[in-house]
């Protein structure tokens, strides 16, 4: 495409900003090599086989993703485009015998690694994997305190990581967490303890693998961690504004949306509602930032609209454009088929959100 200001598009669009990608990649990686553990980022942010690559090409040892719909999407882009077959970790318990049979295909194509916090998880790997020539590697899932997945204390994990041992087509690769914020003393004390009693076993513990944007730049206060898993740090977003892990410059997402009410002098409507912005709050008052207007409040959705409002006259005429960034920018690329690219302040290209909509 023909190089535009974003301003021209049409709305709402959502757009990224290439330098200020690069240069959040670019910054942890130096982090992580300077402390040394391995980078493997999770794509559920940007959903593009490009900016993966971009991240294997600036250091990282592999990919995370959530669902294997996702990873087949990342892997046939990745393969297709760059001829590159990344080590992928699927941070999910997988269930069910047609995921099974598809987890199997991915196995063939790439090296391949998924977790468990359950025997019923492990028994169907097993069951799946247990006539293949490779063994399936499988991390147990810990709870470090976000009491989400995850075995509940260092004892449980260690008899999953036995029971993996010892089950037909399956090898023990290791921990994995994610843990909340700012927890690295807690990820450190129940990983520390579980890797002791795993390795006194006579099992290795190959790998123990932690994530999560906002506390990434303090990720070596728990040194027994060798891999992290950051996804939104590619693009950041005001929730991560808020909690102080980056700036408003550090936000390389934004959403393009076109003024198209001005009903009274204090409140304008916008083209992008809840199926552009969604309504992920995060804790946060309102559904974004209006970049360069922080007396606006964007304080009510529906779904093709939404209500910018000032305490002051709002100053905006319709036809007008505003750039917000949203609370939560992972969810917001699953509700678009494209993003724009822009660099050096112009919009360059459009590309394709390859794992857009991959929930299976």
């Amino acid at each position: 495409m023909e190089p535009k200001l974003a301003d021209q598009l049409n709305t709402p669009a959502i757009v990224v900003d290439l330098d200020i990608a690069e240069r959040n990649i670019r910054n942890f990686q130096s982090y992580a090599d300077k402390n040394g553990f391995r980078v493997r980022p999770h794509i559920k942010t940007h959903k593009l086989p490009a900016l993966a690559h971009a991240q294997l090409a600036a250091g990282a040892g592999g990919i995370t993703c959530q669902k294997i719909s996702e990873a087949e999407a990342m892997l046939d882009g990745l393969q297709k485009e760059y001829d590159c077959s990344p080590d992928l970790l699927i941070t999910y318990n997988i269930l069910g015998n047609e995921k099974l049979d598809r987890l199997r295909a991915l196995a063939h194509r790439t090296k391949l690694s998924v977790v468990a916090d359950n025997l019923t998880v492990i028994n169907g790997l097993s069951e799946t994997f247990a006539h293949e020539a490779q063994p399936l590697t499988v991390l147990v899932e810990c709870n470090t305190g976000a009491d989400r997945c995850g075995v509940a204390s260092p004892e449980a994990a260690a008899q999953l990581a036995q029971a993996i041992h010892n089950a037909e087509g399956l090898q023990f690769g290791g921990l994995m967490t994610y843990p909340p914020a700012n927890a690295h003393a807690a990820v450190e004390n129940f990983m520390e303890q579980a890797k002791q009693k795993i390795e006194a076993s006579g099992i290795a513990v190959p790998l123990v693998t932690s994530g999560g944007t906002p506390s990434m730049m303090s990720a070596a206060d728990a040194p027994v961690v060798t891999e992290y898993r950051p996804g939104t740090y590619i693009y950041n977003d005001r929730s991560l504004v808020e909690r102080g892990a980056c700036t408003y410059d550090d936000c390389a997402f934004f959403v393009l949306a076109t003024v198209v009410s001005v009903p009274p002098d204090n409140r304008a409507i916008i083209d992008a509602g809840s199926k552009t912005l969604t309504s992920d709050l995060l804790g946060l008052s309102g559904y974004g930032h209006v970049l360069g207007r922080d007396d606006i409040r964007i304080d009510q959705l529906s779904e093709e609209h939404g209500r910018l409002v000032s305490d002051q006259p709002i100053n905006l005429k319709v036809g007008d454009k505003v750039r917000i960034i949203p609370n939560h920018v992972c969810v917001v690329t699953n509700m678009f088929d494209s993003v724009y690219i822009q660099r050096n302040g112009k919009v360059t290209e459009s590309w394709p959100i390859a794992a857009r909509g991959k929930l299976v």
